[in-house]
């Protein structure tokens, strides 16, 4: 009997205007845990992610248990079935000897989830820009440990799915151009490591101001990180989670949040983003804390 254990990062993606494009790691963590040879009855997204791995690589399919532990919260756009994928694929790809490199993991991946914006950081690490092409293609580049990100997370869930219907089929010509601006805004900021230019690059109109009916204190949390200090915040991913980026005062940028998202139940973490990826743990100590 075999046993791997991957930790993989969670990731918010969008960052605003970055439709599908733009991710970053961050330092939350889930541990996915494969025993070779047990058997156990699998969840679908551990049964599709495996069957498209034997299919792949023509490895003979065999029986396996899969657990996972850790920090990233379920279906709160942080990126948590990413993790989940990635750390099932990598862990496959390891007890069969590696077939696979990290790019061709990454574009399974991608295929798998739909869109590559929380693939590319979960695997990589650092801030990514994708193309979902065909053979989905990715740039990264290192995040400054002296960046923070700061998270509102709700305690109800999103689903992918759902927020993604709510979206029109077409918008304007003026949005289009100022999301194109903005995305590529951020990614100069990140590329070239000045961080201060990132401040009102943030703001979007493909999708936040259509999910904020399913997230009303979405406009009210963003504008009041801003005031307390944040470069910027956006919703992660398609949400429920709203993360906010600062170079300072993330404890206050923290707490106007978490005020300004009123009655909702929700809770705040802050972290900043994560360089190394999803990564093989030591098998004399698979199950360490999950922190850096």
């Amino acid at each position: 009997m075999q046993q791997v254990t991957i930790r993989v990062p969670a990731s918010t993606s969008n960052l605003g205007p970055g439709f599908d494009c733009l991710g970053v790691a961050l330092r939350l963590y889930n541990d996915v845990t494969l025993i070779r040879g047990a058997k156990s009855r699998q969840a679908p997204i551990a049964h599709v992610a495996a069957d498209l791995f034997f299919q792949r690589t023509r490895c003979a399919p065999f029986s396996f248990s899969v657990s996972i532990n850790g920090d990233v919260p379920s279906s709160r756009g942080l990126g948590g079935s990413a993790s989940v994928r990635v750390g099932i694929l990598i862990a496959l790809n390891s007890l069969t000897g590696n077939r696979l490199d990290r790019l061709a993991i990454f574009r399974l991946c991608a295929e798998l989830e739909g869109h590559a914006d929380n693939a590319a950081p979960a695997i990589f690490g650092g801030f990514t820009v994708v193309q979902s092409d065909a053979c989905a293609s990715f740039q990264r580049f290192e995040v400054s440990a002296n960046l923070s990100f700061v998270l509102l997370v709700p305690d109800f869930e999103m689903k992918t799915s759902t927020a993604r219907r709510i979206l029109p089929s077409r918008i304007g010509r003026t949005a289009a151009i100022e999301n194109c601006a903005s995305a590529c805004a951020i990614t100069a900021a990140f590329a070239s490591g000045n961080y201060r230019n990132l401040q009102g690059a943030f703001r979007d109109y493909l999708h936040q101001p259509y999910r904020e009916k399913l997230i009303p204190f979405l406009a009210s949390v963003i504008a009041a990180a801003e005031k307390a200090g944040a470069l910027g915040a956006f919703l992660s991913g398609s949400g429920s989670t709203i993360a906010a980026v600062t170079l300072r005062s993330s404890k206050k940028v923290a707490a106007a949040m978490l005020h300004a998202a009123g009655s909702a139940s929700a809770h705040t973490l802050i972290t900043r983003a994560d360089n190394r990826g999803a990564r093989v743990l030591p098998l004399r100590n698979p199950r360490s804390a999950i922190r850096n």
